[in-house]
């Protein structure tokens, strides 16, 4: 199973005008916008895949991490599991308030690109969204 574990790194200094007035530059999944464009995540057809996410807010609830085409059959979020496989039932997003964390496990039954997003779509529009690229054979 691989694990992807998103944390937050900061390059350049905030600026606190645009912060308080919610028109942030850049919305970022491991500091950095748009990277999962250009260096998508991997998995293969078939294969487990476990995502990590934390909402380091500071002040922006996620809403909702949500893997275009995916449905995950674990969910745990603040040390509890919402949703287990043995369970048998599937989920399409994870939602997280500021300074939550949880994960999602999936795996994915055939080749494709599936993006993630966060379900607010200027969000997505300022950098916070990304590509899993899962890959046919070994």
């Amino acid at each position: 199973m691989e694990h992807i574990q998103t944390s937050i790194v900061t390059e350049t200094p905030v600026d606190v005008a645009k912060l308080q007035a919610e028109r942030p530059d850049a919305v970022v999944f491991n500091g950095y916008a748009n990277q999962y464009d250009a260096r998508t995540l991997t998995a293969k057809v078939g294969e487990r895949v476990r995502i990590w996410v934390l909402d380091a807010g500071p002040d922006r609830a996620t809403t909702s991490f949500h893997v275009v085409g995916g449905q995950f059959d674990t969910v745990y979020k603040e040390g509890a599991y919402l949703l287990r496989q043995s369970d048998g039932g599937a989920s399409q997003a994870l939602d997280l308030v500021p300074a939550q964390g949880g994960f999602v496990e999936l795996s994915f039954p055939q080749a494709g690109h599936y993006p993630f997003v966060s379900h607010v779509v200027v969000d997505a529009e300022r950098g916070a969204h990304g590509v899993v690229e899962v890959r046919a054979g070994p």
